[in-house]
């Protein structure tokens, strides 16, 4: 068709071919997947600060991390063996709070029949709050991504420092570094860099 400004509309419009919708579909899941990542990595940001803000008396703090494949009953014996432990703690009130701690974290592990496919984190303790006064508090999530460590630790604080994995980038890139000595060929994934191949010329 042709408008009176004399501009050529074409009707019906073109179709696009299957390898092109193919490529859109794809780019839209890659770009809704680092959208997701981007949301979730926000909210671990937030919670560790939130973990890493809390502080309590004693050693009535537990931080539980048990990853993919571990068996919820080896966690449950471990934390029985424990209380065992934390009744010998001289400090009455310091050795309730530690076992007031334990049970929960045992009681919240019944929620779980097995360890999720991505593992499973505990934060669960006797915090003070802005005031001074005591407070007990219970976190428990699967990670988004599989975290690769194991813990466990009583403390006066929650020990957040495994979870840093889970904010490292896990997009790989390739890279190759050429020069009258060599070549070299390697990836980078977040911070870590990893030489696969190296080439001297003599």
């Amino acid at each position: 068709l042709t408008s009176a400004l004399g501009a050529r509309f074409c009707y019906p419009p073109p179709l696009r071919s299957s390898s092109t919708l193919l490529s859109l579909t794809m780019a839209s899941s890659s770009a809704n997947s680092a959208y997701d990542v981007n949301i979730e990595q926000f909210r671990v940001k937030k919670m560790i600060r939130k973990l890493d803000e809390a502080r309590g008396n004693g050693t009535s703090m537990i931080s539980l991390i048990l990853p993919p494949g571990e068996q919820i009953s080896r966690a449950n014996k471990m934390l029985s063996e424990e209380q065992g432990t934390a009744t010998n703690i001289k400090s009455r009130v310091n050795r309730q709070s530690v076992l007031d701690a334990i049970t929960s974290v045992m009681q919240r592990l019944k929620l779980y029949n097995k360890t999720p496919p991505n593992g499973l984190v505990v934060y669960c303790g006797t915090v003070l709050t802005e005031d001074g006064k005591e407070k007990k508090v219970t976190y428990d999530f699967e990670p988004f991504k599989p975290i690769n460590t194991s813990l466990y630790l009583c403390d006066n604080r929650f020990h957040t420092e495994p979870l840093s994995e889970l904010l490292v980038d896990d997009q790989a890139f390739g890279f190759i570094v050429m020069d009258g000595n060599g070549r070299l060929f390697g990836t980078l994934r977040g911070n870590s860099r990893e030489v696969i191949h190296k080439f001297l010329v003599d």
